[in-house]
């Protein structure tokens, strides 16, 4: 009986002590809807020009447990670019700047995630631009991952802000009367999965 006994309380201690499982990844896909991918770029020092891009899909994975494994990748179809001028806008699309025939897509793959904060991490990924792949880091901050009312489902909201050299990527036309920096503005959001 002894034995018995000591056998069942070490089964208890073992329950007890064992770390509980960890929560599996979640992984989200881009609401195309209300996701935002904008820039801004400085012209002459006078002014900046904002534009975005309406045609973005993409998927994310989030870590709650461990945040350095979460990942995101975003594609980007260039002939989607706007900044309300038509004028400028196809002249965007032309092999001076963006050669959408050439390279109809542009690309970011995450490889590393370090978190700073409580809801923010330096998110650095591959961008890979006019044929041309090269390291961005990004700050990204976590808005919120709250229920939908209607679906039920998880949806995540983060807000992403980062700059990069367009001349990195080959695109040097008029590169300095418009500045070689880009400003990136991201908003996005995904649907559980």
């Amino acid at each position: 009986m002894k034995l018995g006994y000591f056998a069942g309380v070490t089964s208890i201690l073992v329950a007890l002590s064992a770390s509980p499982a960890a929560a599996a990844p979640e992984g989200f896909a881009i609401n195309k809807p209300h996701t935002i991918v904008a820039f801004s770029v400085d012209r002459l020092g006078l002014t900046k020009m904002f534009g975005s891009f309406s045609k973005v899909d993409g998927e994310f994975s989030v870590d709650r447990d461990n945040p350095g494994s979460s990942t995101a990748t975003l594609t980007i179809e260039t002939a989607s670019i706007y900044t309300g001028f038509e004028a400028r806008d196809k002249h965007l699309r032309s092999p001076d700047f963006f050669n959408v025939q050439e390279f109809p897509t542009m690309k970011f793959e995450s490889s590393k995630v370090e978190r700073t904060g409580d809801k923010t991490a330096k998110v650095t990924g591959n961008l890979t631009l006019l044929g041309v792949t090269k390291p961005v880091t990004l700050d990204v901050t976590l808005n919120a991952i709250k229920e939908d009312a209607r679906s039920k489902k998880n949806l995540a909201g983060f807000s992403v802000r980062g700059t990069l050299k367009r001349t990195d990527f080959g695109m040097k036309y008029l590169a300095g009367p418009i500045s070689d920096d880009v400003t990136l503005i991201v908003e996005v959001l995904g649907d559980a999965k």
